[in-house]
């Protein structure tokens, strides 16, 4: 089978990347011709673990193929995935502006029968608009059905939630474009994957629930560390209590600087907004997000209690992706947390895996980046822990100790034990923890 999938971001570029990889002949199309001339020689514009390696060998295996000819893309196949952006507007809308694109460039072309896939994460009722574009402006009258399949990929695991995924959701009310759809994602029927086939609403707000009821959970356990820190309780322990609650579960509850990322708090907007549309608001998903950001100055509040003025301190930050194993900084806490260190007078020294490219492009020259943690702990008054990447895990402190001016140490992902840190000699300050000072 043929397949065109619109879009090389994420989901668009791990998506026809796996499909390839189950045997589809994959086209993925493309506007910027930089990107696809890189992707042409296997070169991933962005960090994402296992996902340059299978480019390359479904390239090498000819079964995946890179293009800004959408006419050529669309016209060798049966089923044409839309991946393409649907970023937040100023109202927290979803901006649609490029799906719409898609649609009246696809009813330019398509001159045969076509399966038409949304992927992109888009409000409820999309997929019909998305239907009656085409079949308000198609040149021909060839048929098309719509189905929406959201995607589930986490940044840092995407190759892998594409291949062995919880679920997946197909839309749709052609049994046949169904059908195909099914036929395509085989193997992971084949190996059990549940399956729920259902129209194109329930499937679009399958999505937005997912990730506004994850986005609730991180933000009610942040809460619940802040209660913690004044009533001196242990949120690790807390957390790993209720975890243990089959109802509950133990994922997502693990505090931190608020959630970031280019979904969920995209997505909790969109729901917002498409509620006070809908005459249905929801008052909790708001206050989820107010919390959300709040949770992020945390950190500033930390630091002052530890450091007191922050006027002409130097503060170290490792981690400036929203979460590890990615380059993403989209919504990063580090995006809040860092301008308003500067904003305070204080000097910031920033080191980071794989997102410095990234960050330096929003944030420029006004931190220095540092190429390893110790470099970025060098003759700094603090440390600042944002992301969990695994090399932070293991740092050692007692070096890092002796290369700081004062070892005063802020941990808002909760990586390093409060009676280590003790022993070490340092000022320490976690999430949902007593602070040693």
């Amino acid at each position: 089978m043929h397949i065109a999938v619109i879009g090389t971001g994420y989901v668009g570029l791990v998506s026809g990347a796996c499909l390839a990889d189950f045997g589809m002949k994959v086209t993925c199309v493309d506007i910027n011709e930089e990107k696809i001339k890189k992707l042409k020689k296997g070169e991933v514009p962005f960090y994402e673990p296992g996902l340059e390696e299978l480019v390359k060998k479904n390239l090498k295996a000819e079964r995946l193929f890179f293009t800004t000819r959408l006419d050529e893309a669309v016209k060798n196949s049966l089923v044409i995935f839309i991946c393409v952006g649907t970023p937040s507007k100023p109202d927290g809308s979803a901006d649609l502006s490029q799906i719409k694109s898609v649609a009246l460039s696809l009813a330019e072309i398509i001159d045969d029968y076509k399966v038409i896939v949304t992927k992109s994460t888009v409000p409820v009722g999309t997929n019909r608009w998305i239907k009656s574009l085409i079949d308000a402006n198609k040149k021909s009258n060839a048929p098309v059905d719509v189905i929406s399949n959201p995607e589930f990929l986490r940044e840092g695991a995407a190759v892998e939630d594409f291949m062995h995924p919880d679920r997946v959701i197909i839309g749709g009310e052609s049994s046949y474009a169904i059908a195909i759809i099914k036929d395509i994602y085989r193997p992971l029927y084949l190996a059990e994957t549940p399956f729920i086939i259902t129209n194109l609403e329930t499937a679009e707000l399958i999505k937005y629930a997912s990730n506004a009821f994850l986005a609730t959970k991180i933000t009610f356990i942040n809460e619940i560390a802040n209660f913690c820190e004044k009533v001196g309780a242990d949120v690790t322990v807390v957390s790993k209590g209720m975890g243990l609650d089959p109802r509950i579960g133990p994922k997502f509850l693990n505090p931190g600087p608020g959630f970031g990322g280019s979904c969920f708090p995209k997505d909790v907007r969109a729901l917002i907004h498409q509620g006070k549309t809908s005459n249905s608001p929801f008052k909790l998903l708001e206050a989820v997000i107010e919390v959300n950001e709040k949770q992020k100055l945390r950190a500033i509040e930390k630091l002052r209690e530890l450091c007191g003025d922050l006027k002409g301190k130097t503060i170290a930050v490792l981690g400036l992706s929203f979460k590890p194993n990615t380059s993403d900084v989209r919504e990063s806490p580090a995006l809040t947390i860092i301008p308003e260190l500067l904003k305070a007078g204080a000097k910031v020294k920033a080191y980071d895996p794989a997102a410095i490219e990234e960050f330096k492009k929003i944030v420029k020259d006004k931190v220095i980046y540092a190429s390893s943690p110790l470099e970025c702990v060098r003759d700094t008054d603090a440390l600042l822990i944002l992301t969990e990447w695994n090399e932070f895990r293991f740092l050692d402190l007692s070096q890092i100790k002796k290369l700081m001016k004062t070892p005063v140490l802020v941990d808002m992902r909760n990586i390093y034990e409060p009676s280590v840190l003790k022993n070490l000699g340092f000022k320490y300050s976690g999430i949902g923890r007593k602070v040693i000072a």
